[in-house]
């Protein structure tokens, strides 16, 4: 059959976002930290963008308003420069080219990175330390090592996971080695080098496996002769499934041990460290984050809330001066000017708009974010006041979207990413969100505060008979909260506590 080309037309709609809106909500999305980092390079990038010479310009923002002081400098250039961008001059070429943001090829390299927010929730500013591994290669440098055995513990190193453990075999690794690095070894060869890596701080990094890793540490204790600590490498060596299923019975009578003897060694094994890498601070590879607060909210002597937002260092900005005088030079000039000129022209014009359109971006962000934090600072006034979990109550996106006028996912743009810092420590936005659990008499009750509720239910339980799910289920009914058995287990798993027999 033979096949035709057919030419058919149709009609349908769609929603673009303009780049100015699309640069908007890269901004909204952003922390401090991130945005600081995106206006030197916008500055860097974009010679019609300044910082203004303002010097008494405020770096927090305070109630949704900024100092007007401090940015009428900005206004007045911001205004200078819409009167030479009218409509009129702007052609369809230039228009296209103010699209910096609509192709990858104009998109600038840190906007195509992939931050993975879908799986970690914030994004933190980075601090000045040093690696996990840049540390442990640090330590192998002052060993004396055969340039070979060298080569064999950098990739061993490069093979621990961020716990600190090595949880591929010797044997995958030594295919690893002749596959990809040309370098033939074996496992007896990689144990002995293993084994000068597990004598690295801290103590059980470069363990192939939970025993390894509590034997390694209880090996390096100085406390080692003492009989304390040979019962608990006896329990660990020749008994570690019992260990591990808290068959403290079954222990005590194999090693006829006392009921305070035994609280006595399950207090000192709890001190042992399961992930030893961690201890060091840090992920492999990366260094370690600390949190940037993006508000402060307190309470003032009346008691009423003040809501500030921190600007970091991200500056007053301003659209260059000397761009406009050569745009207002150039646009008197038009009717003389030659073909470079006119190029000159266009060029000056679209690094104007681009400046221009940042700043009113940064100005958008600011207004929207202080919009949230006082709509959920209003919405969790009790929180932010006393500091109690119990009392916050259930809010969703849309109860701050109907307050402050903006679209469910601006919101949820906004609040993502974003900490605030109180008297009572330092919470993400998420953090205040919750839904709400619905009683037989249509009473609202936060989930959140039943956690809290069943959390302390938890703690002041007796280790050596913890609660079951169903004694935590009539404990927090005579709280006031009727919930059910099944309810009660999904809180004790979101919250990360084990069940009963595992917390004793």
């Amino acid at each position: 059959m033979p096949q035709k080309i057919v030419q058919t037309q149709s009609l349908e709609q769609t929603t673009v976002l303009s780049p100015q809106q699309v640069l908007q909500v890269r901004l909204l999305e952003m922390p401090v930290s991130e945005l600081e980092q995106r206006v030197k390079n916008e500055l860097m990038e974009n010679g019609a963008l300044e910082e203004s010479l303002d010097t008494g310009a405020s770096d927090e923002m305070h109630g949704g308003e900024v100092d007007d002081a401090a940015s009428d400098d900005s206004h007045e250039t911001d205004d200078a420069a819409s009167d030479f961008l009218s409509d009129d001059y702007r052609s369809a070429e230039v228009r296209q080219a103010l699209d910096d943001y609509g192709s990858p090829d104009d998109v600038p390299d840190y906007l195509l990175r992939d931050d993975g927010r879908a799986d970690r929730p914030e994004r933190m500013e980075y601090g000045d330390t040093t690696s996990f591994y840049e540390q442990m290669t640090a330590q192998m440098h002052e060993l004396s090592l055969t340039p070979r055995e060298e080569q064999l513990m950098t990739y061993l190193i490069g093979s621990l996971e961020s716990d600190g453990l090595l949880h591929k075999k010797l044997s995958a690794l030594a295919d690893e080695l002749e596959i990809y690095n040309g370098v033939q070894t074996s496992e007896q060869e990689l144990e002995e080098v293993l084994h000068r890596l597990q004598e690295f701080d801290p103590p059980g990094v470069g363990a192939r496996d939970l025993r390894e890793c509590l034997l390694l540490q209880l090996r390096r204790d100085p406390r080692r002769d003492t009989p304390l600590k040979q019962q608990e490498y006896a329990i660990i060596d020749r008994m570690f499934d019992d260990f591990t299923h808290n068959r403290w019975d079954r222990i005590c009578r194999k090693m006829h041990l006392t009921e305070a003897g035994a609280a006595r060694l399950q207090k000192d094994l709890r001190r042992l460290n399961p992930r030893p890498g961690c201890a060091m601070g840090e992920v492999v590879g990366h260094n370690f984050q600390q949190i940037v607060p993006d508000f402060s909210v307190r309470a003032d002597e009346e008691g009423q809330l003040v809501v500030t937002m921190n600007r970091g260092g991200v500056p007053q900005l301003r659209v260059s001066p000397s761009f406009l005088e050569l745009l207002h030079e150039a646009q008197s000039e038009r009717s003389h000017l030659g073909r470079t000129g006119r190029q000159a022209l266009q060029y000056t014009r679209l690094k104007i708009e681009k400046a221009q359109g940042f700043i009113e971006a940064v100005r958008q962000r600011q207004h929207t974010l202080m919009s949230v934090m006082q709509a959920i600072a209003d919405l969790q006034r009790p929180f932010f006041l006393e500091g109690d979990e119990s009392l916050l109550r259930p809010m969703i996106l849309k109860d701050v979207a109907v307050r402050t006028g903006l679209d469910i996912s601006t919101v949820s743009r906004a609040a993502g990413s974003k900490y605030v810092e109180t008297d009572y420590g330092t919470f993400p936005l998420k953090w205040f969100f919750s839904d709400s659990y619905v009683t037989e008499e249509g009473e609202e009750i936060a989930v959140r505060r039943i956690q809290a509720a069943l959390r302390e239910c938890v703690e002041a339980e007796d280790k050596r008979h913890p609660l079951s799910d169903g004694e935590l289920t009539a404990m927090l009914n005579g709280k006031g909260f009727p919930i059910a058995r099944r309810t009660v287990a999904k809180y004790r798993e979101q919250l990360g506590i084990p069940v009963a027999r595992l917390r004793r």
